[in-house]
């Protein structure tokens, strides 16, 4: 797991971002253990309750659940929720990237042909 210390989001954010695409991406199966609270904490050297405030935040959005004493585990997902998620997610990134085109000056034109030819470029879209 990667924190950068001089972002502007804070770590706990940086944290929770980070588990909630992991776990939507599938890198994390319905019931494994998260890592402990403290151990987590002590391997990015920072404070227990930044890691418990992340945790908390993925226990509120329903991605885990905590099991006293035991610590937190990845709930099942709904495969059209997690489908939902990552529209959301494209959604963000193709408005962010309209709202840098225009101060770029580019043309719908030359945005589309852009997306287009990055989408030859990645294999899965072939």
């Amino acid at each position: 797991m990667k924190i950068l210390q001089n972002s502007g989001e804070p770590i706990y954010q940086q944290i929770a971002n980070q588990f909630k695409t992991d776990i939507l991406a599938g890198r994390y199966s319905q019931g494994e253990h998260l890592p402990s609270i403290r151990g987590l904490a002590r391997d990015l050297k920072i404070s227990v309750i930044t890691t418990m405030k992340a945790y908390e935040e993925l226990e509120a959005e329903g991605l885990v659940t905590a099991v006293q004493g035991k610590g937190f585990y990845v709930n099942a997902q709904d495969s059209e929720m997690l489908r939902e998620q990552h529209l959301r997610k494209v959604e963000d990134a193709l408005m962010e990237a309209i709202t840098a085109a225009q101060v770029a000056g580019m043309t719908e034109d030359e945005l589309v042909e852009t997306l287009r030819t990055l989408l030859r470029n990645v294999s899965s879209f072939q």
